[in-house]
Order: structure tokens, then C-alpha cells, then sequence
């Protein structure tokens, strides 16, 4: 069995080193314009893409370069400008999905391998040919696809490679083609400016009907939870009279909220079928996500490798992740409930919290850039590429040595005893809290 290719995000330069220090054989990012990332993501221009390019090679990894929005004439007409000297940089591949853009490409640079696209919703084998026969070196297969499927197209279209989703977001429309945040305030998902309208905290409220039929607010309030109408009107609590009808049957209301995709467990057999590529979704995650999940996947491919049984504890160091709750999506088929969270739209914490990173150490002391409360005494765990130890630290100082009862959080620089057992670099290591009740 060949390993599998783990891809990790990289919405930052800081992103990118994270994810080649966790184990990362790839990365992938986009500009900001023809992506679908515009927020939160700052390979701005060419020079800090060419950078990112250039320190992926240097490390003998693959950097690829996501151009996968749905563009209108304006951005078609400026496309191929603002391509051509990023591609100088020579990026290992594009990642496309509109066909007009591809054949663009293929036009004008036929010899740059191109990887199609989840947002090109790929879903069966005859479309996967017909990709192939393009030019297309690999596609990324859309995430309503279970096991069996997959392992039919590997069978039948054996020269194209394919990319997998194993972790992260999980979209409500079908592969991320979702006009509900552009319909809710105009920011388009499929030109990368999706705002999650589909998690934003809904609240009933008291309605009455219009002349014309439509829903409209009465004067009553919101609306008893305890009922179960068949029509509902909606207002998130951050945009105050933006009501948004509802309407409700038997299979419930048609808002959704996925829980976040986890498959690590499923590594060992996608890499059996030959699928080339296992994808972490989260280019606007942090980076202590980008290196919490890079470790367990990578560990998950290295011992489905080495031919070993599959370990049921990098579920649970998955849960230390702030999570929607978790699901494996359409790899095998479940009850419509165990997709959805249909009781909140906001993470849980996980049962670890980051409290601070790694800013110096010595053969005494680690000095933290603290982000959140802890103390003396707390189950602690430092996460570091080189692995993971749980310790718990007796003292605490300041920067000027004196003791303290505790971290206050953010802003706050302290220092507690170096364990024994640590690695001698500590470069990209985060110390996160155990906490005692999961969240």
C-alpha cells in the first residue's frame, strides 16, 4: 500500500510552517480573490505566495494554489493577469473547478497540472473520465460520496488520482454550492465571502400574516419554544429585524447545521483503495487546529502504513478540538439525525483549551505567551511535532520571577518548571488545559 498524500490548510505563512512541522506532505492556498477564502487569508499578492511556494520546495513538500471560485466576467477578464506571475513561482498545481477558467489555463500553460475542484461536485465515475481526458491530473471527489462509491471510481478510472475530505467544516449545500448567505447579506459564497448563515443562532418569534399572505412580525415577542408550529418566523439575536419564514413539515425545519467531518478512522481503508490525497479542510482555523489535526492524521496514515490495527485514541485527541460535533458525513450511510446539530450552532470547546504557546525555553523553565487562564496544578498537556506530554506544573512565576496563583490570560507572560521528556526544539508547540468536564 502506498501512503497516502496528507494536505493540509494554509490560510497564513504561519499556517503553512505549522503544517509541514506536524507532518504535512502538502499545503494548500489561494488568493484572496479568485478563492474561496477572502477573509482571514493573507497570501495577499504574489510576493508572499511566491514565499510560501518557494519555502514549501525547500522543504520538499508540494504547495498548491486554489483558484476554485465560480467567477462572473469581471473576474474571468482578469484571471489569466493576475495568474501568470504566480505561476512563475510554479506552484505543484491549481486547484479549479469553473470549465471556462480551465480551459483558459490549458490554453495558455498546458504543461501546468490542474486538480479539479470539490466545488465541481464530482460524483461518479463517467464524470471523473470525462475529467481525465481534459487534462486533469487529479480530482477532489465531492463529499456526498460513501466508501463504496469512492472505491468504484478508483476501480474504474485507475489513471486519475483522487483527493478525499477527511476532516473539517461540513457545508449544508451540496459540496459548498450554497446561496444562502448570499441571499441573507449579499457576501457570496461561491466567490469566497460565505458569512455561515446556516449556523447563526435563530431565534422564533411571535408573527402574524400580512394582506398578502407573507409572515410578518407582531408586537408579541418571541415566540414559546415549547410549541411546534408549522410556520415559523426567525431572527438572529446579532441582526435585529431581519426576519427570516420558516416552514416546518413533519422532517423538521429547513435550516441546517452540520456537524464537522471526522474520518480519521476510515484512513486506513481510503489508502487501501488507492485514493492519492487525504484533505484537512480549515484554511481560516487556527493553527493550533492545523496542528492538532495535521499530527493525528499523519499518525493515522503511518501505522495504516506499517500495518497496524487502528487506534481508537486519535478520536478522542480529535475531541480536544472545539468541534460542531462530530460526524464521518456520507462515508457510511446513517440516519439523517446523526448528521445535523439541530440544538446549537456554535462549537463546543473540546476537552483541551489552548492557554498559551511556547515563546521560550531553557533547560528550567518554559516561558509562555499566555491565551487563556490556567494554573498551578491543572492537567496540562504540550503539543509538539516531535509528540505530546501530559504534565501538570506545581509553581508559576512572572517574567520577573515573583509566584503567581494563576495566568490571567491573553496579554500575560509567565513561566513554569520544563518535565522531563521534551523534545530539544520546541518550535510550533502549544500547551492546552485538560478540562475536567469535556467542555
Amino acid at each position: 500500500m502506498n501512503p497516502p498524500e496528507l494536505l493540509a490548510p494554509a490560510g497564513t505563512p504561519e499556517h503553512l510552517e505549522t503544517a509541514f512541522a506536524y507532518g504535512a506532505d502538502a499545503v494548500y492556498a489561494g488568493q484572496p480573490r479568485y478563492s474561496l477564502r477572502v477573509r482571514n487569508n493573507s497570501f495577499k499578492d504574489v510576493a508572499a505566495l511566491g514565499a510560501g511556494i518557494a519555502r514549501a520546495h525547500q522543504l520538499g513538500k508540494q504547495f498548491y494554489l486554489v483558484s476554485n471560485i465560480a467567477p462572473h466576467n469581471d473576474k474571468v477578464k482578469s484571471y489569466l493577469r493576475d495568474l501568470a506571475p504566480i505561476l512563475e513561482h510554479r506552484p505543484d498545481a491549481l486547484i479549479m473547478s469553473d470549465p471556462g477558467l480551465i480551459m483558459l489555463v490549458r490554453e495558455r500553460w498546458p504543461d501546468q497540472p490542474i486538480h479539479l475542484s470539490v466545488q465541481a461536485n464530482a460524483v461518479n465515475w463517467a464524470t471523473v473520465e470525462f475529467w481525465r481526458r481534459q487534462g486533469i491530473r487529479r480530482v477532489i471527489l465531492s463529499r456526498e460520496l460513501a466508501l463504496e462509491e469512492i472505491r468504484d471510481i478508483r476501480d474504474r478510472v485507475p489513471a486519475m488520482e483522487l483527493e478525499v475530505f477527511v476532516h473539517g467544516a461540513l457545508c449544508m449545500a451540496y459540496s459548498g454550492r450554497c446561496l444562502l448567505s448570499g441571499y441573507m447579506n449579499h457576501r457570496d459564497a461561491n466567490q469566497g465571502a460565505c458569512t455561515n448563515a446556516c449556523r447563526w443562532n435563530y431565534q422564533p418569534v411571535a408573527h402574524q400574516h400580512d394582506q398578502t399572505g407573507d409572515l410578518i412580525a407582531s408586537t408579541g415577542g418571541v415566540e414559546s419554544r415549547e410549541s411546534t408550529p408549522k410556520e415559523i418566523l426567525l431572527q438572529e439575536p446579532n441582526r435585529p429585524g431581519g426576519f427570516i419564514p420558516a416552514y416546518e413539515d413533519e422532517h423538521g425545519t429547513y435550516i441546517m447545521n452540520s456537524k464537522d467531518l471526522r474520518a480519521v478512522q476510515h484512513v486506513a481503508e481510503l489508502a487501501k483503495m488507492g485514493v492519492h490525497s487525504l484533505k484537512i479542510e480549515g484554511r481560516t482555523k487556527s493553527t493550533y487546529y492545523v496542528a492538532r489535526t495535521t499530527q493525528a492524521y499523519r499518525r493515522a496514515i503511518d501505522e495504516a502504513a506499517q500495518g497496524k490495527p487502528f487506534d481508537m485514541g486519535l478520536m478522542d485527541e480529535l475531541e480536544a478540538l472545539s468541534n460542531r460535533g462530530y460526524t464521518e458525513g456520507f462515508l457510511r450511510r446513517h440516519p439523517p439525525k446523526e448528521y445535523q446539530s439541530y440544538e446549537q450552532g456554535t462549537s463546543l470547546m473540546g476537552t483541551q483549551q489552548v492557554v498559551g504557546t511556547i515563546v521560550d525555553a531553557n533547560d528550567r523553565w518554559l516561558t509562555i505567551d499566555v491565551k487563556n487562564r490556567f494554573a498551578p496544578g491543572d492537567s496540562l498537556e504540550l503539543i509538539t511535532p516531535a509528540g505530546n506530554l501530559r504534565f501538570s506544573a506545581s509553581v508559576m512565576e512572572n517574567r520577573n520571577g515573583q509566584a503567581m496563583a494563576y495566568a490571567p490570560g491573553s496579554g500575560h507572560v509567565v513561566r513554569i518548571p520544563r518535565p522531563g521528556g521534551l523534545p530539544s526544539s520546541l518550535d510550533f508547540s502549544y500547551l492546552t488545559r485538560i478540562l475536567p468536564t469535556g467542555g
